[in-house]
């Protein structure tokens, strides 16, 4: 059974789906075009997140193809490994698609993702020999000269950046709540200044470009902690 958190940009709220099966469709996807198992991949986690925006683009992907599209990965938590820091798979925002189809096959998938206007990225598929990836992110990154990378975050901020940021720091050993919310609050800002002032950063509570460069290169393959919260 899985707990899923999606976040909505457009309200600014972070809703749970609990007790999830592994075959039952993603919420917002289109009927069975994305199933919980296929959004997961190869993590293990007993939680998940993604946006409602980045399913709607999935929607309209898949619309436009007009046929299942096999995924390869769509979602990791930063301590399973598998991408580098700061990946946008980490935020489940991104997919990697089409690992076990042809090259005409994943052109037309590649096709379909930039006809849909939905991503606000869809890398040239010279640079994804054997797969096509897309994603729908989200903020300005705080670190400049990438596009990839997270937005700053501040007490009152909320979303996919903040669960990140919570699981990562849990994961540290700084407690941020009993659970992964999305919201971060009192409790996810004491803990990020507890990280601050261990790992000689500036102690503001704040995780801008230096916060998020030292966290996430440090959590990345630890794999799952006893102060790792779900």
């Amino acid at each position: 059974m899985a707990r899923l958190l999606i976040y909505d940009a457009y309200e600014n709220k972070v809703y749970t789906y609990a007790n999830l099966n592994e075959n039952d469709p993603m919420p917002y996807s289109t009927l069975t075009t994305l199933r919980l198992r296929e959004f997961r991949g190869k993590s293990a986690s007993p939680t998940l997140w993604t946006t409602i925006a980045a399913m709607e683009a999935w929607n309209l992907t898949r619309r436009k193809y007009g046929r299942g599209i096999p995924v390869g990965y769509a979602f990791r938590r930063i301590w399973e490994g598998g991408h580098g820091t700061r990946s946008q798979h980490y935020a489940g925002v991104a997919f990697d698609v089409g690992q076990s189809l042809d090259q005409r096959q994943r052109t037309a998938i590649y096709n379909a993702a930039r006809a849909s206007g939905a991503w606000g990225y869809v890398e040239p598929l010279s640079q994804t020999p054997t797969w096509v990836h897309f994603d729908r992110r989200y903020g300005t990154p705080a670190c400049s000269g990438t596009t990839a990378g997270y937005p700053t975050l501040r007490r009152g901020s909320r979303g996919c950046y903040v669960m990140i940021l919570q699981d990562a720091l849990s994961t540290l050993g700084y407690q941020t709540g009993t659970r992964i919310d999305g919201i971060f609050g009192a409790r996810t800002e004491q803990a990020l200044r507890g990280y601050q002032k261990r790992t000689s950063l500036r102690v503001d509570g704040v995780c801008g470009c230096d916060s998020w460069k030292k966290i996430s290169t440090a959590v990345i393959g630890i794999g799952r902690t006893k102060t790792t919260i779900d």
